[in-house]
């Protein structure tokens, strides 16, 4: 795929009425494009250089008295000449002067050509150029950190020394190929045996990443469940600092799911409050509430099972009991049939039962005893939730996968070099692992784009917003 010769322009701010909004221009006529609707000339002007221009129309009238600022060739987003039009921010003025570039030569731009032309340029990779949509989306200051360190090329870094290792490796293999009839031997199998072994272990790791890259973009669904009564509401409104759902003594008062957003170290958590769960609802609005909370246990990522800490004995028929060794067995039974997902049994109430502290709780799933009324616990409830993303990762020094396309890649580079160490410990011919290794550098070089086909990149690049 090859750069248009075309001057592209859009509207780079949202969309709508501002204070100010940006228009950009990008392509060999940019700056002459300015020269024109300005009618003064800025062929000297130096890159990185701000002017005060008045905008013209045609019959000479002024448009608008906008800043506009320079980017030479190789030194700009994109690589290109190109000018930001700063402009105030009336719907009416920005239209009229993407009517005025379009009268003076430039095309409007089609989604992500910006992006696309600066990784055609050469200004950054192609993973790089879709940690740029990543950026724009981020929604919290994980998802930013993770975003900024793969804009910054620590992903690429690292692909490339994965590549590197393995065409070392490659080469090796290949030249022995060449020398078969004289018995030569270039590579030492243990040595390129515990070199696959190396990679292969990083490019698991970067696999696993995606789990955690993945809720990073798209935020934590957190589940809270247990019969009627257990303090679920309250614990939203303490989680929230807020009284966002009503809390009564009645059973049954939460006949719907509420989802709210929570933001714990930077990670984003969408609580969802369920109605309470019982094996016979008083009448059918409830039933309809207490399926769509068993949907959001199959939904949700973490489960936060609540029990009535100072109950004795269960108030309820059924599978879900208000006491916490029944809500505990119940939550093993779940986290059987949902291995995915991270259980918690919380004891709420336990101020009111201290004594039941000392009850043995026969069950695997974490438990957690909290009072959701008065905070206690909640501190702890916290550290736990951010304990179960991150895990062993490190969003400011480790590189997280959060794009479904990389996991691909990496996954079939998993396959290619498990192949290739099948091969090394069977002692089969070089040949056969030459060609599973080059198969694995085909696979990483997809991801930065050192190979890949004009299809892929138009399909990449038409999700970005137009202006980007």
């Amino acid at each position: 795929m090859s750069v248009s010769p075309k001057t592209i322009c859009a509207l780079s701010t949202a969309p709508g009425m501002g204070a100010i909004a940006l228009i950009r221009m990008s392509g060999k006529d940019a700056i002459s494009i300015l020269d024109r609707i300005s009618g003064k000339s800025y062929a000297d002007a130096a890159s990185h250089s701000a002017h005060f221009v008045r905008l013209k129309k045609a019959d000479g009238a002024v448009l608008d008295e906008v800043v506009a600022t320079i980017f030479h060739e190789g030194h700009s987003f994109t690589g290109e000449n190109t000018v930001e039009i700063a402009c105030h921010g009336s719907v009416f003025i920005q239209q009229e002067i993407i009517n005025l570039l379009l009268a003076n030569g430039c095309e409007l731009a089609q989604p992500g050509e910006f992006t696309m032309r600066a990784f055609l340029n050469g200004r950054m990779d192609l993973s790089q150029a879709e940690a740029v949509a990543d950026l724009i989306a981020s929604e919290s200051a994980r998802a930013h950190e993770v975003a900024m360190n793969q804009m910054r090329g620590s992903f690429s870094s690292e692909l490339t020394d994965l590549r590197e290792k393995l065409i070392h490796f490659a080469s090796l293999v290949e030249l022995e190929l060449d020398f078969a009839e004289e018995d030569v031997e270039f590579a030492d199998r243990t040595e390129l045996l515990a070199l696959v072994t190396e990679v292969l272990a990083y490019v698991r790791r970067l696999i696993q990443s995606f789990e955690l890259g993945n809720v990073l973009k798209n935020g934590v669904p957190v589940a809270l469940v247990g019969a009627p009564n257990t303090g679920k509401s309250t614990l939203l409104n303490q989680l929230l600092g807020e009284d966002r759902a009503i809390v009564s003594n009645i059973a049954g008062t939460t006949r719907d799911v509420i989802e709210e957003i929570l933001n714990i170290d930077g990670i984003l958590f969408r609580l969802i409050d369920t109605a309470g769960i019982r094996e016979e609802a008083a009448e059918e609005i409830e039933a309809l509430g207490i399926q769509r909370s068993l949907d959001k246990i199959k939904q949700a990522k973490i489960v936060l099972m609540l029990s009535d800490f100072s109950a004795d004995q269960s108030s309820e028929e059924g599978h879900l009991s208000m006491n916490s060794e029944e809500t505990g067995r119940w939550a093993d039974e779940q986290a059987q049939t949902y291995p995915g997902k991270h259980f918690l049994v919380l004891g709420n109430k336990y101020d009111l039962r201290p004594d039941q502290l000392n009850n043995p709780w026969i069950f695997e799933t974490p438990f957690l005893p909290i009072s959701a009324k008065n905070g206690s616990g909640i501190g702890e409830l916290k550290k736990w939730l951010s304990a179960q993303i991150l895990g062993s990762f490190n969003t400011q020094s480790d590189t997280i996968v959060t794009n479904a396309r990389h996991l691909d890649a990496l996954q079939k580079t998993e396959d290619s070099l498990e192949k290739a160490k099948w091969g090394l410990e069977t002692n089969i011919t070089g040949d056969f692992v030459a060609m599973d290794i080059r198969q694995a550098m085909f696979w990483l070089g997809s991801i930065t784009g050192q190979i890949s086909e004009d299809d892929l990149l138009a399909n990449i690049f038409s999700k970005f917003c137009i202006g980007k």
